[in-house]
């Protein structure tokens, strides 16, 4: 199997501002994987430069996994993963990338979505949250809730000087829609437990990813003292993380960026039911080819923050849409991407 790439800048509608920081234009990377009988798949990588990757890191290591797929068998998907895995531990989106791209070859091949290769039941997608990003000031922030008018479930960054008031602004503005906040691991334990109380008060239905990636024990100490569930991101890389976090945080969220490939995810998936945990998958900022790929396997999740393609202004491509929140999956062969057309 031949691996080429190509490069796509992504330019967001509005600057996104998360606590670490943020960006106007996000680089990504089309994966299009080519079998010897001439049939093709497509992937989508889409770094974090948190994690360590940008979109030349992708590029520099699409030959060692290319290296690693010779005389491989597509139809052997976990087996495929497993030896991406094997040739580099680390760069996740990039071999997110290529599994998405063996799985698009494979649906391809057989002529059915990816969702169907896994007996899922598209109809059981939980609802999309719209993210709000951090705003400069509370009139850019109403203007930025205005536009998310279509979703009925918020996400809001915070890890800001004006946390609380972003909030309270958010939940003026829409009274009825479900809030979830996510800190990126911007505050410490002793101003998550000042804050909780408040977004309690304010409809908050949890907290992701309070603190450090790597206070374990503050994740605890706070989830002991929380009166509303705390869900891990940045603390949750692969399934071998999961079982540390049992009894820490109430649940994970999934990326394939951090996880590495869709195996990967169902794997996730199973070991958090196994421990009892709410499980949720979100993303990078990315095209339809990206959030495509993880919607497939959105059926099997309790939340979703699947809005990065709707907060770009230059999607190159159709595939799943998140209009009012429903996740609806396209039903062509596998992930059934296709190039917009206008």
């Amino acid at each position: 199997m031949k691996l080429s790439h190509e490069i796509v800048a992504l330019r967001t509608k509005n600057p996104f501002v998360i606590a670490r920081g943020g960006s106007s234009e996000y680089r990504v990377v089309r994966i299009t994987i080519t079998a010897p009988d001439g049939s093709t798949g497509w992937g989508e990588a889409a770094p974090s430069a948190f994690y360590g990757e940008t979109a030349d890191t992708v590029v520099d290591v699409l030959p060692l996994l290319a290296n690693a797929l010779k005389g491989a068998d597509a139809w052997s998907l976990e087996a495929c993963e497993h030896a991406l895995a094997k040739v580099i531990r680390f760069n996740g989106a990039a071999r997110a990338g290529v599994s998405a791209a063996l799985h698009d070859l494979i649906g391809k091949r057989l002529g059915v979505p990816v969702y169907r290769l896994w007996g899922l039941d598209p109809a059981a997608c939980p609802l999309t949250s719209f993210t709000i990003g951090i705003a400069p000031d509370e009139a850019t922030l109403r203007s930025r809730v205005a536009d998310a008018e279509q979703y009925p479930v918020l996400k809001i960054k915070l890890g800001s000087m004006w946390d609380e008031r972003i909030v309270r602004v958010v939940r003026e503005l829409a009274p009825n829609k479900i809030l979830r906040v996510d800190a990126n691991a911007g505050w410490n334990p002793k101003h998550t437990l000042r804050m909780v109380p408040i977004l309690q008060e304010l409809g908050v239905e949890f907290v992701e990813q309070p603190l450090h990636p790597g206070d374990i024990e503050g994740l605890r100490f706070v989830r002991e003292r929380s009166s509303l569930p705390i869900i891990a991101d940045e603390s949750c890389i692969v399934s071998g993380d999961i079982p540390k976090l049992a009894g820490v945080v109430d649940g994970i969220n999934i990326k394939l960026a951090k996880c590495g490939g869709l195996r990967e995810a169902l794997r996730m998936v199973a070991v958090a039911r196994a421990h009892d945990m709410l499980v949720m998958a979100g993303c990078m900022i990315e095209s339809s080819l990206g959030i495509t790929a993880a919607a497939h396997f959105a059926p099997l999740l309790d939340c979703a923050d699947y809005d990065g393609h709707a907060l770009i202004s230059n999607d190159p491509y159709t595939g799943a849409t998140i209009g009012d929140g429903v996740i609806r999956l396209p039903d062509g062969p596998g992930l059934g991407v296709e190039y917009r057309t206008a």
